[in-house]
């Protein structure tokens, strides 16, 4: 169990694991950025088939004519998400609060919360959990899965955001940590306030662009880092 521990924490540190891991690090890198702007673009797609502003769950919901593509849009963007995560698992975290785990646990487990909310969509037009009567157990492990996600990607920028030997990401990251937490907290209230759901819809949105993007970014700016020379 130590030994799994110790990998989990620091992957790289496993020699049996660094050679193989190391030679894979270009192609991870390649999938996962092609795969999440895959994804990004096929959720632009199809929100601008609607004529109106809907929230991005919307486009998944059960009978939209947009759920199938937005399922394999998410399903892009877990899998380079994972395979992202998979090549950085050397980047650390200076600050000890934020370095129980390495980052790419946390973009990991965004992976896997994507997975789960693109197979378990929300309702017909997405009603708020606990909030809205109409909601369902369906519309609370969609909701739940997609914020866990969204939480755990914005731990991880916040965790790449003090990781000194990636200075330039480092200041994007946490700006993209900040811009992410604001946009979805205020769309998230809008829309359990039933108020400038418009607003809100198009909010969510821009987050979900942002944290994408910023996946993407990190990922690209991975392929110039030595796997030795992360933290």
């Amino acid at each position: 169990m130590r030994r799994l521990l110790r990998i989990v924490r620091q992957p790289f540190s496993a020699p049996l694991l660094a050679v193989g891991w190391q030679r894979a690090v270009p192609v991870l890198l390649a999938i996962g950025t092609v795969c999440v702007l895959a994804g990004l673009t096929i959720i632009w797609a199809a929100r601008l088939t609607f004529a109106y502003p809907v929230y991005v769950s919307e486009l998944g919901a059960i009978g939209a004519p947009t759920a199938g593509p937005f399922a394999v849009a998410l399903l892009l963007v877990a899998a380079g998400g994972f395979s992202i995560a998979l090549a950085s698992g050397h980047v650390r975290s200076s600050v000890r609060v934020l370095n129980g785990w390495a980052p790419a646990a946390s973009l990991g487990f965004a992976a896997v919360c994507f997975v789960l909310a693109s197979q378990v969509t929300c309702t017909a037009n997405c009603p708020v959990p606990l909030m809205d009567p109409r909601s369902t157990a369906q519309d609370l492990i969609h909701t739940v899965s997609a914020v866990l996600g969204f939480a755990a990607a914005c731990f991880a920028m916040l965790q790449v955001a003090f990781a000194t030997r990636l200075p330039r990401v480092a200041r994007f990251s946490l700006a993209s940590c900040v811009a992410v937490a604001l946009i979805t907290i205020v769309g998230g209230l809008l829309a359990i306030a039933h108020v400038a759901t418009d607003v809100g819809a198009w909010l969510e949105l821009v987050g979900t662009t942002v944290a994408i993007a910023w996946i993407a970014v990190y990922s690209l700016a991975l392929v110039r880092v030595p796997v030795a020379a992360g933290e």
